[in-house]
């Protein structure tokens, strides 16, 4: 049965609405907050990759957040762009509705807890007056907009009589879209799709409605949740690119719809994502938020087509289609991994990097890249994709307030290890001569030296990019700062400019968290 849809028109009943939150619920996660910058590149690139609707943000939580909603949905066409409010809450559907209101095709997302647990002790609320809201913030946001959201949250552990007048109050108050989160990650699969039948089977206007599905993974079952929940009759899923979020997450958009697309025996739905856009949007998070998926993580980690097994080989050398159930090409990953050398130039670089995904680079940033690239070049024998993604990436990262220049290291066995460090300091060059405990301790005691802060270093971590003693080191540094976490990548040929490019990216994350008021916690 189709379905008609104020923002989506008449809706088949094989296609399935993705709704991308890594931009509200992926950034709750600690340490990855995103500035203005940040988050639009990541709207246009989740435009690009065919989400339905964006959850840009909470409006009302900071200022921070109601610009940056404000901005892509000025900016930023092609999806729904949708905010978030408390159905509750004193001004959020207001702030929600200005936030949103310049988009070709606004949502207002409300939302309001409705198990017994939350009722008692986050709202302290009685089920009537839970009840009651849902009918007058329903109303207030259709006011606003013709598309309107509404989630029950912790609503796989609400009592179903009360769910289905949760839902009821809802569709009758206008809601156009209903979400069933299951927002602590307890429920089973047999548990959502049980939900969502009763749902259909019980509540009148529920044929009307898009259904949605929104999973937490803190016991590794959001994927399998969303797909039971579709198979239930649920037309719209709620995730994140990488399965960012709360905790252990969300349920991972990548993977979702791999599974629609090589399982349509099974799952016979329709979607908009151009998969080849996959593994760019991936790696674009993980270079702007400091963290890099797993080796082993489906559909985009480095491992998901690596086969090192002989047995393995050997059929893949016969047979592609004897272990893998997919093609690489089709989520983004490419087979050529040897690329360019020292003698190659700037148009050929820049036409590698449009096949990477980094098709609108700056002149001032394809410069930098360029330039780092023929350094690594002349130290390195071959330079493969995963090297030329590491340098562009560093360049790539907002460096607004710290940038590195340059660093000389003198160090070994029988003196402190000194570091000669240059900055670029909100646009002055510094630099400064110090020693340490060995020359990694000695550019972070440069660092501090130039920019004094308070900041804790919790995590130091370094791998190389690709195999060989010449490989560049991809370097991982975790900050903390009165109870603010960022992580902060670099990458290089040399380990310890690898580790002070990343140590500067983390720095740079916090500044940003200093400047804005951290939003409330929501976990819808």
């Amino acid at each position: 049965m189709s379905i008609d849809h104020p923002s989506f028109g008449r809706i088949a009943d094989d296609r399935v609405i993705l709704f991308d939150t890594t931009l509200r619920d992926g950034e709750q996660s600690p340490g990855f907050s995103m500035n203005l910058t940040e988050k639009l590149r990541m709207a246009e690139a989740l435009a690009e990759l065919g989400v339905d609707v964006i959850e840009a943000g909470f409006p009302v939580a900071s200022q921070g957040d109601f610009d940056s909603v404000q901005e892509i949905a000025r900016v930023v066409r092609g999806p729904v762009i949708c905010g978030l409010a408390r159905t509750g809450g004193r001004d959020d559907i207001a702030r929600a509705a200005e936030a949103v209101r310049t988009a070709a095709r606004p949502r207002i997302h409300n939302f309001i807890s409705t198990s017994p647990l939350h009722m008692k002790y986050k709202l302290r609320m009685e089920p009537e007056t839970v009840l009651e809201l849902v009918t007058r913030g329903n109303v207030a946001a259709r006011n606003h907009t013709d598309d309107v959201e509404w989630s029950a949250e912790d609503g796989s552990r609400t009592e179903p009589d009360f769910l289905c007048r949760c839902v009821e109050a809802a569709i009758v108050a206008g809601a156009t879209t209903i979400n069933i989160p299951d927002t602590v990650g307890y429920a089973t699969p047999e548990d959502m799709a049980a939900i969502f039948t009763m749902l259909r089977e019980r509540v009148p206007g529920a044929d009307t409605v898009i259904l949605s599905a929104h999973n937490h993974n803190d016991l590794g079952l959001a994927v399998a949740n969303t797909i039971a929940s579709l198979k239930a009759g649920v037309r719209q899923i709620e995730c994140t690119i990488n399965g960012i979020g709360e905790r252990a997450g969300n349920a991972a958009l990548e993977e979702i719809v791999m599974a629609l697309r090589t399982r349509q025996d099974a799952l016979p739905y329709s979607n908009n994502i151009k998969t080849p856009n996959l593994l760019r949007v991936s790696r674009m998070l993980a270079t702007i938020t400091g963290f890099d998926v797993q080796p082993n993580k489906a559909i985009v980690g480095r491992n998901a087509f690596a086969h090192e097994s002989g047995i393995h080989q050997d059929g893949m050398l016969k047979n592609a289609a004897t272990y893998e159930i997919m093609t690489p090409e089709s989520v983004g990953w490419t087979k050529s991994s040897l690329i360019l050398g020292k003698h190659s130039g700037r148009a050929a670089f820049r036409d590698k990097l449009a096949a990477l995904g980094y098709g609108e680079l700056g002149d001032n940033q394809l410069n930098d890249a360029f330039a780092r690239f023929k350094s690594l070049a002349d130290h390195k024998k071959t330079v493969y994709d995963e090297d030329i993604v590491a340098l562009v990436d560093d360049e790539v990262r907002d460096h607004a307030h710290l940038r590195f220049v340059s660093l000389e290291l003198y160090s070994g066995s029988k003196r402190p290890a000194r570091a000669e460090l240059e900055l670029e300091i909100e646009g002055r060059r510094q630099s400064v001569s110090t020693s340490g405990n060995g020359p990694v301790d000695a550019a972070f005691n440069a660092i501090r030296e130039l920019f004094p802060h308070e900041a804790t270093l919790i995590l130091y971590s370094v791998g190389a990019i690709t195999e060989g003693s010449d490989a560049q080191a991809r370097t991982t540094v975790r900050l903390e700062e009165h109870g603010k976490m960022v992580d902060g990548q670099g990458a290089d040929a040399d380990t310890v400019v690898s580790a002070t490019r990343a140590y500067l990216h983390a720095l740079n994350k916090l500044l940003v968290k200093r400047a804005r008021h951290e939003p409330e916690a929501i976990s819808a």
